[in-house]
């Protein structure tokens, strides 16, 4: 029985499928807590108790919400195109899980080991944002389709300098392979520090992208509640708006994996290499992730596009260059 097992998992398309429930899975669970987590952290932030009503310190406050969410009407307005206004949710959700398979836990735990892993990501990260313009128009509502229009253009602009900026990673490793950029700062160094004025300044970018195109605070400009009622899932009631607030918090999990495995090392660390290294990095970028959701307030919309195309672009265009000859200088990528 052992022995078929291990044949099975011999097979690239067995594996990638078993790896893949693993991760959609630990991912989806993880997410539901971590609605609990950021709850505590803001209570504790503003004075406050947070959830403590369900279950021990609150534990069970995801259950509960799910719970009243599927107990929830679902509601579609007469005037919406019923077909994409049910894709919408879904598709945002699937996009989001899409970028585990090539985040790399450890060199055994990964889904999908792609040669162009980076673009995979950046691809699937860039098409987020279609489903909620989707959603938005589907609804038939013009408070809606002014904040969708707002996700698209924050979107589109913010992937910009985020392909720039993990560039950098690129050209000083040689490789698009996630992998094999967390295998080389095994064998030469994490690449936050390797060269710390490029991998710092191209993390720092990358992180603020990140935060963009989830739509966190205190880029949260879809959403505005008090300019749009409710952003892009204002006609969206029960689970069909659970799946887009659940996107959100899979994709600012997943960014924060992906930082610690691009310029933190992954799986590397002292001592004992291995997953809970990984794990620890991610939870740290996700705290601090948290931390500044609940410190800042919003900017404003110019505001927010002038950090794009005034510092960020600039920034990072410059970056590149600067890898590219300091690689060069040092023989070429490791």
């Amino acid at each position: 029985m052992t022995d078929t097992l291990e044949e099975l998992m011999l097979n690239p398309v067995i594996r990638a499928l078993f790896w893949g429930l693993v991760m959609v899975t630990a991912v989806m669970t993880v997410t539901a807590w971590t609605t609990w987590f950021e709850r505590k952290f803001a209570g504790r932030m503003q004075s406050r108790m947070g959830p403590t009503l369900v279950g021990p310190a609150g534990l069970l406050q995801p259950l509960a919400d799910a719970a009243k969410l599927l107990q929830k009407e679902d509601l579609i307005p007469d005037s919406a195109d019923r077909f994409l206004f049910n894709l919408a949710p879904i598709l945002t959700v699937g996009f989001a899980l899409g970028v585990a398979a090539v985040v790399p836990f450890t060199p055994d735990i990964l889904a999908a080991d792609l040669d162009v892993g980076v673009l995979w990501l950046l691809a699937l990260s860039g098409l987020m944002v279609f489903p909620t313009w989707l959603g938005s128009w589907a609804s038939n509502n013009k408070y809606s389709l002014i904040s969708a229009m707002r996700a698209v253009a924050q979107g589109i602009s913010y992937e910009v300098p985020m392909v720039l900026a993990i560039m950098v990673p690129v050209i000083m490793t040689g490789t698009l392979s996630l992998s094999d950029i967390v295998a080389d700062q095994v064998k030469n160094g994490w690449l936050i520090y390797r060269m710390p004025f490029t991998g710092f300044f191209a993390f720092l970018v990358f992180f603020l992208a990140g935060l963009a195109e989830a739509n966190r605070i205190p880029f949260d400009i879809p959403e505005a509640e008090s300019e749009l009622v409710a952003g892009p899932t204002t006609e969206y009631t029960g689970m069909k708006f659970g799946l887009f607030y659940m996107a959100e918090y899979i994709h600012t999990l997943l960014s924060s994996a992906i930082c610690a495995a691009v310029f933190f090392g992954g799986w590397d660390g002292p001592f004992a290499p291995g997953l809970h290294w990984m794990l620890a990095k991610s939870v740290l970028l996700f705290v601090f992730l948290t931390w500044v959701r609940w410190s800042f307030l919003r900017f404003r919309s110019d505001q927010l596009m002038d950090i794009c195309w005034k510092y960020a672009v600039p920034a990072t265009l410059a970056l590149i260059p600067i890898t590219a000859l300091y690689t060069v200088w040092h023989g070429g990528a490791r």
